[in-house]
């Protein structure tokens, strides 16, 4: 009887825990290596401003290593640069990190994220890490990077890990140390905001010699790899959400988990937030990834848009996510070695000059715009932000 009266109490107090939970100004407790409940979600996220921002590289970068890296690592770019933006109201810009880095030098590397945190906080701005990545060159090499292949977007960015350990799933714990080792670092650190976890999983380089060194059934390893990061990182338990934002496929599937490839299934159901890119140029479409993305309930982060030449621009995206408080984080920013203004197609198109219409980024090296009208538009929706 004794123990049946403790069982009692215990599934008492388990009720009037869950039901406290749901009310306003109570807080919600995350039960430790578990995804946060919805209602953990919003809790932090009603707390959150509008965040409007881009995906940051220094203009003197031309991919993450070169960005990170001891020898090439630019502070006075990247406070200059960051000014700009603050200038422009932002207040969240996503960084990409990689696994070399942490290879290669652990404690420099984590000593350069503080500089730049620092910096960023210098400048009101919070950051949005993403850890590993599955787009451009496949085999990622760390020290001296190329320089650019002139007139063609993204020549040196590099995937993060790479083919060589991605492909191998024995190699795949090689990487355990730096996501726990970075995470867990930054994890209490009120100048992260959100941890992307893995950017674009499945992603295929299309370029001609960098196809064949793709692996074979690319989507089954990556999503293992995916499932092993974020139980990584849910094990450090950060005090900031976890997400890796969904990015193809059918979008009238996204809000019907059942209907979606296991990848893009695991994706939406293990982020606390949900994350998602859209360079959609029929604008419809955006719009529809978005009630697509709502039927999860919870927080939403955009966290790639932005294709001039296909119709995506500002100010017709930018009130769409306004309007329902989406994060809206634009890809470049300063443009410089990545060559982003160059279109997709630059690969397979030839161009001998600056295009007309810039692909992505905002500013040219001096500061200037590509556009006053963009950046009058930016600045008359981020006047009010706190």
């Amino acid at each position: 009887m004794k123990y049946l009266g403790v069982c009692i109490l215990f599934f008492l107090a388990l009720a009037c825990g869950e039901q406290n939970s749901k009310k306003p100004g109570k807080q919600v407790v995350v039960v430790e290596g578990q995804r946060w409940s919805s209602e953990k979600a919003w809790e932090w996220y009603d707390k959150q401003p509008w965040y409007l921002g881009a995906n940051f590289n220094p203009s003197s970068s031309i991919n993450q290593l070169e960005f990170w890296q001891e020898d090439t690592f630019d502070p006075e770019t990247i406070d200059r640069e960051l000014k700009w933006s603050a200038d422009l109201g932002m207040n969240l810009h996503r960084v990409y990190l990689h696994n070399l880095l942490w290879s290669q030098d652990s404690i420099g590397f984590l000593n350069r994220l503080d500089i730049y945190l620092g910096l960023a906080q210098k400048h009101k701005t919070k950051t949005m890490f993403v850890l590993l990545d599955d787009v451009w060159h496949p085999v990622p090499k760390p020290g001296v990077q190329p320089e650019p292949v002139p007139h063609v977007h993204n020549s040196g960015w590099v995937q993060s890990p790479g083919a060589e350990i991605l492909g191998d799933t024995t190699r795949h714990d090689e990487l355990e140390s730096y996501i726990k080792g970075v995470v867990g670092h930054f994890a209490n650190d009120e100048r992260v905001l959100v941890w992307d976890v893995y950017n674009e999983p499945d992603n295929i380089a299309g370029q001609p010699g960098r196809r064949e060194l793709e692996v074979n059934n690319k989507h089954e390893f990556s999503l293992i790899l995916l499932k092993k990061v974020m139980g990584w990182a849910r094990e450090i338990n950060p005090s900031q959400p976890l997400t890796t934002g969904i990015w193809k496929g059918n979008i009238a599937h996204w809000g019907t988990p059942d209907s979606l490839p296991a990848l893009d299934r695991y994706m939406l159901m293990n982020s606390d937030v949900i994350s998602f890119h859209a360079y959609d140029g029929e604008i419809e479409n955006v719009k529809k990834k978005i009630t697509e993305l709502q039927k999860y309930n919870r927080p939403l982060f955009c966290t790639e848009y932005l294709a001039r030449g296909a119709g995506n621009t500002f100010q017709k995206v930018l009130p769409i996510l306004k309007k329902d408080k989406i994060a809206a984080i634009n890809w470049g920013f300063v443009s410089g070695k990545t060559n982003t203004i160059y279109p997709w197609k630059s690969w397979d198109s030839t161009f001998t000059s600056e295009p007309k219409i810039w692909h992505h980024d905002i500013l040219r090296q001096d500061g200037t715009p590509y556009s006053k009208e963009e950046i009058n538009y930016i600045k008359e929706l981020t006047d009010h932000l706190p």
